[in-house]
């Protein structure tokens, strides 16, 4: 009886044992400290806390020992050295320090998370959002070279940006307030805004429901485009209301047409035996819209892809050229996965919505400052932004700790680009059964007259 009692329980417990050791198994070993590293993340992100000290003592927080800059340093180290759980992360700044932080002995791991579950996470979010325009400036200072379509469509658009949303993965059920859950609970979701040309995130958002639909971001979406934008969506935010929105405000969009749309054909601009460019009517009575819309379609192996957009004129847009972009979309899908499996956004070390909202905000932050460190390499390199992996940039980071320690480098970059191949910092060319229709397709784009 005794042995059947036990049996349910062990199967009962075991799913989870399992989630946490794959969790912990995929997680890389954590990264030492190192002081030229160190001094980079303390110069861009320490004066951008400090800015906000004043709004600190506006929001009426009392200064604590777990004050705004040491709980900065704490999650940046947290989530840039990787350090795997929040118990980890306080000895090391017990021990240790952290950046700009001196070591803290009296420090426990339930303060700590009181703090990051208490701490407002809009002064993170602030710290962030200064912090972006930096790495904006420096890629737009740099000449690696940019994709064709991209090149293009820079000298007609103020902005090339890539929209798109991501559910957030499970909480684990051992993290603070979840403990006492039965099911399983999503983080929340996320949409996000990529800049095509420099690859830095230009807007982000978050929602405590997971199952919001992509839709419903749309007015945040809006409130921040300026005349002059192209946006790149895919079909989950077709709106034919917003298309109307988007010719009112001077911001042109690409996306892919439904196959059930309706639509009727008022001018062909250009037609071949792969690529027809048309200008049409889209919809139907009264879901139709009031301004003309511009329908590309691309023949590949027997299927027609099409590609919709409002810049009507084919100066500014080449067919070719908007189904290329199109391709750059994927771009924001890229970042998902950088920042959920490589910086650790798929695993969550506190279960309140502030502490999520905080681990986001510093995630997307150092997702910036990799970008930044990768286009750099890019540059040095002469090479597109797309060649580098971010990942092996990142990776290649430890490699640099060691051998500085040695006294065989003293500047990532230089090192980076030195030992670029034996890194892998420079990704392998890709099998053709694995390239994109636009690769495959060897798209040129015309230049007309």
């Amino acid at each position: 009886m005794t042995e059947k009692k036990q049996q349910p329980k062990r199967k009962k417990s075991m799913p989870h044992t399992r989630a946490i050791q794959r969790d912990r198994q995929k997680r890389p070993s954590v990264a030492p400290a190192d002081e030229t590293i160190e001094r980079w993340l303390e110069e861009i992100i320490h004066p951008a806390t400090m800015n906000q000290m004043a709004y600190f003592r506006q929001l009426g927080l009392r200064e604590r020992i777990l004050s705004l800059p040491v709980m900065m340093a704490f999650m940046v180290s947290l989530l840039w050295r990787q350090l795997g759980s929040v118990r980890e992360a306080v000895r090391v700044l017990r021990e240790q320090g952290m950046l700009w932080v001196e070591p803290l002995g009296g420090v426990s791991c339930q303060a700590v998370l009181e703090r990051i579950n208490s701490l407002s996470a809009d002064l993170f979010y602030r710290v962030m959002c200064e912090i972006w325009p930096q790495m904006q400036a420096n890629a737009q200072k740099r000449t690696r070279p940019l994709p064709p379509s991209v090149a293009y469509a820079e000298g007609h658009f103020a902005h090339i940006w890539s929209v798109d949303g991501s559910v957030l993965d499970n909480i684990l059920k051992k993290c603070g307030l979840l403990e006492e859950k039965v099911t399983a609970v999503l983080g929340g979701k996320i949409t996000t805004i990529i800049d095509i040309v420099t690859q830095v995130p230009a807007h982000i958002w978050y929602k405590e429901e997971a199952q919001a639909h992509d839709q419903t971001f749309w007015e945040q979406i809006l409130a921040v485009l300026p005349a002059g934008t192209l946006l790149l969506f895919d079909k989950g935010l077709i709106d034919y209301a917003i298309f109307d929105r988007f010719s009112l405000m001077s911001v042109g969009f690409i996306t892919r047409l439904k196959r059930n749309a309706s639509y009727q054909v008022v001018t062909v601009l250009s037609k071949t035996a792969t690529i027809h460019d048309q200008v049409i009517r889209l919809g139907c009575q009264q879901t139709r819209c009031h301004y003309e819309m511009r329908l590309v379609k691309v023949l590949f192996r027997g299927t027609w892809y099409c590609y919709l957009t409002n810049v009507t004129d084919p100066y500014k847009l080449p067919a070719e050229c908007v189904v290329a972009l199109y391709d750059q979309r994927w771009r924001v899908e890229d970042a998902f996965n950088v920042v959920k499996r490589l910086l650790g956004l798929a695993y969550f070390y506190g279960g309140s919505v502030n502490a999520i909202q905080i681990q986001v905000w510093m995630t997307w932050l150092l997702y910036a400052m990799l970008v930044d460190l990768t286009d750099q390499v890019a540059d040095a390199l002469g090479k597109p932004f797309k060649a580098i992996s971010i990942e092996m940039v990142f990776r290649g980071l430890s490699h640099f700790t060691h051998v500085r320690l040695r006294g065989e480098a003293d500047n990532p970059i230089e090192y980076l680009v030195r030992r670029a191949k034996s890194l892998s910092l420079i990704k392998q060319k890709r099998r053709s059964e694995h390239l994109s229709l636009v690769e495959q397709m060897n798209l040129t784009i015309p230049f007309p007259a």
